[in-house]
C-alpha cells in the first residue's frame, strides 16, 4: 500500500478530522464527549473521520452531521473556516489535520444521536463557552471569531 512505502521513507502519518460549526442567534453548537475513551465529560463540536476510501472530507462531514445531530446539510452550504495542524500526544502521538466547516443552512434541529457517545448537546455564546470546552477547539473557535484560517496545537 502507498501509505506503507510512505511511513517506510519516514514520512509523518497525518490524520484527518472534520468538524461541524453550527451557528445560530450568535450562539455555537457543542456536544460534550461521553464514554469515548478520548476527551470525555468536555465540549467539542460534532466531528468525525474519512469512512472507507472513496469518501470526501466534505462527505464525511455530512454523514457524520446526520449520524451524531440529526442534521441534514447539503454539500453547498459548507463552508472551510479554519484548518489546524495539531499534535496529539494522549493516548498516543499523532498528527492530525483538523478540518473546520460552517454549514450555513441545515434542515432539522439538532439532537443526540448517539447517547452512547454524547451527553449533552447545546448552544453556547461565543464568549461564554463552557470552563471544560477541549483546548484546541477553544483555539478554533477563537480563531473563527477572529478570521484566521490556520493555526497549531500542541507542538
Amino acid at each position: 500500500m502507498w501509505w506503507e512505502t510512505t511511513l517506510r521513507k519516514g514520512r509523518p502519518k497525518v490524520i484527518p478530522t472534520v468538524y461541524l460549526v453550527l451557528v445560530k442567534n450568535d450562539k455555537i453548537l457543542l456536544s460534550r464527549r461521553y464514554n469515548t475513551g478520548f476527551q470525555d465529560g468536555k465540549y467539542s463540536f460534532p466531528a468525525g473521520h474519512l469512512s472507507g476510501d472513496e469518501e470526501t472530507l466534505s462527505e464525511a462531514l455530512v454523514r457524520e452531521a446526520r449520524e451524531e445531530v440529526g442534521v441534514k446539510i447539503d454539500l453547498a452550504d459548507l463552508e472551510l473556516v479554519h484548518v489546524m495542524h495539531r499534535r496529539q500526544r494522549e493516548p498516543t502521538d499523532e498528527r492530525r489535520v483538523n478540518l473546520f466547516f460552517v454549514a450555513r443552512r441545515w434542515r432539522g434541529e439538532p439532537r443526540i444521536m448517539e447517547p452512547s457517545k454524547c451527553d449533552d448537546l447545546g448552544w453556547f455564546e461565543l464568549d461564554g463557552l463552557p470552563d471544560n470546552t477541549i483546548p484546541y477547539i477553544r483555539q478554533a473557535i477563537n480563531c473563527f471569531r477572529e478570521n484566521v484560517r490556520y493555526s497549531e496545537y500542541g507542538f
